[in-house]
């Protein structure tokens, strides 16, 4: 069995970075897996993609051209709305590796023309790592429920006319998504929901697997061991925060957490607040507390060092698929403070593994944050627990297993 997995990257985001390890896992099984992506950053020689620089060029050409009709709309949310309009190369490519599956899972950044996926005569199975797949171009509506019926006048484009271009990619969507071979996976219970009742994934099949960890790199370390490889002090409570573009993305709740934190250093003196994330550090909020920024961090063990050093990671996201950062921070060994919603309702077990905080109140986040690590007896079962839901549920060659067993399930009968 051959199967072709497609991302934008290799590397870059927690879809690229799900998508590799699973990558890892299933080829772990004796499958003969490799991944096409648009734009590849690692080494690995199971990621295809056309080194050359006029093809490089040409792809980012594409990307920002592809963007243009979304910079004439109010919000110009370009981090967030794919039309998918240009055509590609995709599907020659794939042609010319013949897989008997193509696997999908995040295609923007112009990767790919919404009616390419029309032309793969493969089975497809598509893992959604966010909600781009059914709605009319968004990759997180937020509040917003028209990938219902059929999008139009969208608030994250801030249009107010209902032939907009998100009504027009709904359609194009419609148009394509009909006469696929398509098996859905979503990686928690809610983004499953979410796909189940839109309007272009209600008659489709979705089944719901986490993403997966290798629990050998991310495991427990020692605190003190970690904290002195990384120069941070020993006496503090270490409050951990991170995400790509964590600071400037509203979805990563950046703007919830400044307040919460606050808060948290009127009873927390020994407080300190750890970032990892790309941001331009003059623009770092006042928090209240002393912060460390340790900028983008690519390296999973070093990943897993700075998780081993704090006390709780806080994941203030608005809306999450699964939230891979949290489930990491777990397998270290360190509790997660987060809102009960979306995605994370699937990671943090509430008061077992880590608080869930009322969504979107600042006041409970700020009181789950000090919850976590006021009393040492209790953090240390949090901990325990953390790492124990990891190993029960997110371990990689478990989630290998169920989408091998997927895979078996959607070839065709020879």
């Amino acid at each position: 069995m051959k199967v072709l997995m497609l991302n934008a990257f290799d590397e870059i985001g927690g879809a690229a970075r799900a998508a590799s390890r699973l990558q890892e896992g299933v080829r772990e099984l004796g499958i003969d897996s490799k991944m096409l992506v648009q734009f590849k950053f690692g080494e690995s020689d199971e990621i295809l993609c056309n080194p050359g620089l006029l093809r490089k060029s040409a792809r980012r050409l594409k990307g920002f051209l592809g963007m243009l009709p979304v910079r004439m709309y109010p919000n110009k949310p370009e981090n967030n709305f794919s039309p998918a309009l240009l055509p590609d190369n995709v599907q020659a490519e794939i042609a010319g590796i013949d897989p008997d599956i193509i696997h999908l899972h995040w295609m923007g950044a112009g990767f790919l023309q919404v009616e390419t996926l029309g032309k793969l005569r493969k089975p497809l199975i598509w893992t959604l790592h966010d909600s781009w797949a059914f709605t009319g171009g968004c990759h997180v509506p937020f509040d917003c429920k028209k990938y219902l019926q059929s999008c139009g006048a969208c608030p994250v484009l801030g249009s107010s006319h209902e032939r907009d271009l998100s009504r027009w990619t709904w359609k194009r969507k419609e148009r394509t998504w009909g006469d696929l071979n398509l098996t859905v996976v979503a990686p928690s219970r809610w983004l499953a929901d979410c796909a189940r009742s839109s309007s272009l994934f209600r008659d489709v099949r979705i089944e719901t697997i986490p993403n997966g960890l290798d629990t050998e790199t991310f495991k427990v370390r020692d605190k003190a061991h970690s904290r002195s490889l990384l120069g941070l002090p020993k006496d503090k409570k270490i409050i951990l925060f991170g995400a790509v573009r964590g600071i400037s993305d509203p979805n990563k709740g950046f703007h919830l957490l400044t307040p919460a934190l606050q808060a948290v250093a009127k009873t927390s003196s020994d407080a300190l607040a750890l970032v990892f994330s790309s941001f331009d550090r003059n623009k770092m909020p006042d928090l209240g507390m002393p912060v460390v920024s340790l900028g983008r961090i690519h390296d999973d063990n070093r990943l897993a060092t700075i998780y081993s050093a704090a006390d709780v990671f806080v994941a203030p996201s608005i809306q999450e698929a699964f939230c891979q950062t949290a489930a990491e921070a777990m397998a270290c060994g360190t509790p997660v403070v987060a809102f009960g919603a979306t995605g994370l309702l699937d990671v943090v077990e509430h008061r077992i593994s880590g608080y869930l905080a009322q969504p979107y109140d600042i006041e409970d986040l700020a009181r789950g944050i000090i919850w976590v690590i006021e009393d040492k007896n209790r953090h240390a079962a949090l901990s325990c627990r953390s790492r124990l839901k990891v190993e029960t549920d997110f371990v990689l060659s478990k989630v290998a297993q169920r989408y091998s067993e997927l895979y078996q399930r959607s070839l065709p009968e020879r």
